[in-house]
């Protein structure tokens, strides 16, 4: 072999070790939880008893639970394991062998192995052993002893407390033994509870965290089919959802609102403003919004357009609603400002349609009436408001509570739109 010959074949060799040291590097970097883990889902520090993961659909929860099991194992921090899931099924296609579970996790140098017939996985290199649940069951939970569990799902489980329960009895191997909880929210008697406790550390997060790792067409439905609704705010922003009793309207009261009719003809449209005193960012927004009435008396609300924006800024917007919809009233509250909001208002529209009113009575008053065209289904929403909703279900019309400013504004229009008869007077009294 000529000396050309071998630096060709060294020169190769070398080209050859690059790329399997490349590959060998991927793939370790696949494996890395530490590179690939967001904040939100790293172990975190301190002293707690449960980590308690509340976050929405496509999050990464199952994946951070798998991965936390995975290092406390490899860690040397626990050899027996409980994973408790709604069933065993679910516990195998979810936990064990799901996409983001503990064997997709794990490289294969580090020896995992499951038994399905006997509910095991085993960690040879470890010695270490975690054992299959069903919640289906819990009296199985009595014999066992753990130094450390994790449960998938716990806000799904019709009997959750006793799962809980009976969990916590068997969390009693080693020196710190723990517990990994990862579930969509759900407004249970247990959420709520273990949210309360002092040994329990809360992470949150919504699916849109994990936007990267999730197909741009899924993100979009998501999106446009349940960001705003009770049901988005659960399963994609992992809110604890429950209707304020106390409240006018109910989250049910604002989904069927969105189930709008079709071949709706307005016949009127009108601009309800609550305008704010001040324009700073700890301001109250002024309120705008914009709805229309059919002939059979059928109110939707086309838009909300409110803002924290200064006068003459919010006054331009009105205008510009006022000629895209053709609008034909504005009704704008006046208790502060008076005159002087309807000359910001006329700068922008010298013929636009001004009725002027005065809050002479208590929010309840006004509001209660606009509630009950929600229940009896008179009112539809052509989008979702996700501010307004929020404001509406959790107004109580309590005495000294904040004024909702979105809301007041969908007072006054709807309740404007709702009158059953005419007035040329500028100014009324409600």
């Amino acid at each position: 072999m000529t000396r050309e010959s071998r630096a060709c074949s060294l020169k190769a060799m070398l080209v050859l070790c690059q790329k399997k040291l490349q590959a060998q590097q991927k793939i370790k970097a696949r494996y890395d939880w530490k590179i690939n883990a967001r904040e939100s889902q790293r172990i975190p520090e301190g002293d707690w008893k449960i980590w308690l993961i509340l976050a929405g659909r496509g999050f990464g929860k199952t994946r951070t639970g798998a991965e936390t099991v995975r290092h406390w194992v490899v860690g040397g921090l626990c050899k027996r394991i409980g994973l408790i899931a709604n069933s065993i099924n679910d516990a195998r296609a979810v936990m064990i062998e799901g996409e983001s579970g503990i064997l997709s996790v794990t490289p294969p140098w580090e020896d995992v192995v499951f038994e399905p017939s006997n509910h095991i996985v085993k960690w040879k290199k470890q010695n270490a052993i975690a054992q299959v649940f069903s919640a289906q069951t819990p009296e199985k939970l009595r014999g066992p002893q753990f130094d450390a569990v994790w449960i998938d799902e716990l806000a799904k489980f019709k009997n959750a407390k006793e799962v809980l329960d009976q969990a916590t009895f068997a969390l009693r191997l080693g020196k710190s033994p723990r517990m990994v909880i990862t579930t969509t929210p759900r407004a249970t008697r247990v959420i709520k509870s273990l949210i309360a406790r002092d040994d329990v550390f809360l992470t949150k997060g919504s699916t849109f965290e994990n936007e990267n790792n999730l197909a741009p067409q899924y993100i979009e439905q998501m999106t446009k089919r349940y960001s705003g609704t009770k049901i988005g705010a659960q399963e994609l922003y992992a809110e604890i959802v429950e209707d304020n009793v106390s409240a006018l309207w109910s989250w049910d009261a604002i989904d069927n609102a969105r189930k709008m009719p079709s071949g709706m003809q307005l016949q009127r449209i009108v601009i309800g403003i609550d305008p704010a005193v001040t324009a700073s960012n700890r301001s109250d927004e002024t309120g705008i919004i914009v709805a229309g009435i059919d002939e059979e008396g059928r109110v939707l609300v086309l838009e909300d357009v409110s803002t924290r924006e200064p006068s003459e800024v919010w006054a331009s917007i009105v205008a510009d609603c006022y000629e895209k919809y053709k609008a034909n009233t504005v009704v704008v509250e006046v208790n502060a400002g008076g005159d002087l909001v309807e000359q910001i208002l006329r700068s922008t529209n010298k013929g636009m349609h001004i009725k002027k009113v005065r809050a002479s009575n208590g929010k309840l008053v006004r509001a209660e009436p606009i509630s009950v065209l929600y229940k009896t289904g008179k009112v539809f929403h052509n989008q979702i408001f996700h501010k307004l909703e929020k404001q509406m279900t959790s107004y109580t019309a309590r005495p000294g509570e904040k004024s909702p400013d979105r809301l007041d504004a969908l007072v006054w229009a709807l309740t404007e739109l709702t009158r059953h008869t005419e007035t040329d007077t500028d100014v009324w009294n409600f």
